[in-house]
């Protein structure tokens, strides 16, 4: 069971990631930027949904310095994202078209993961 404190945050960083996504969509000069902060958004609404965030963090980060992940899909989910999010960052010039189907596909990953965590439908 999660506790209200970490539900609440979650389910604000995925409004949030919505929101930037539909900005980046309206204000294409400033897309970079709010495709990065919507990935970012939808990541932090799976780490507080599944726990204390730091440690997530740092086990997600651990994980990406070794070899092979594993079997855990959700692990391998948060270094997936957190790896497109390093290579969204080092990029001069993105492909934004693909970046924000990219970015929806995440966010609509984050949505499904936090919905199954809190035990209850996300609004859209």
């Amino acid at each position: 069971m999660m506790d209200y404190y970490r539900r609440g945050w979650a389910l604000r960083y995925l409004r949030e990631a919505k929101a930037e996504l539909e900005a980046a969509r309206k204000l294409p000069y400033m897309a970079p930027s709010l495709i990065l902060e919507a990935i970012r958004k939808a990541r932090n609404a799976i780490y507080y949904s599944l726990g204390e965030p730091g440690f997530v963090e740092n086990i997600v980060r651990e994980t990406m310095g070794k070899a092979k992940v594993g079997n855990d899909p959700i692990l391998k989910c948060l270094v997936e994202i957190e790896e497109i999010m390093q290579k969204l960052a080092q990029v001069e010039e993105i492909d934004e078209e693909k970046a924000l189907k990219q970015a929806d596909s995440l966010i609509q990953t984050a949505s499904e993961i936090v919905e199954t965590l809190i035990g209850e439908k996300v609004e859209s």
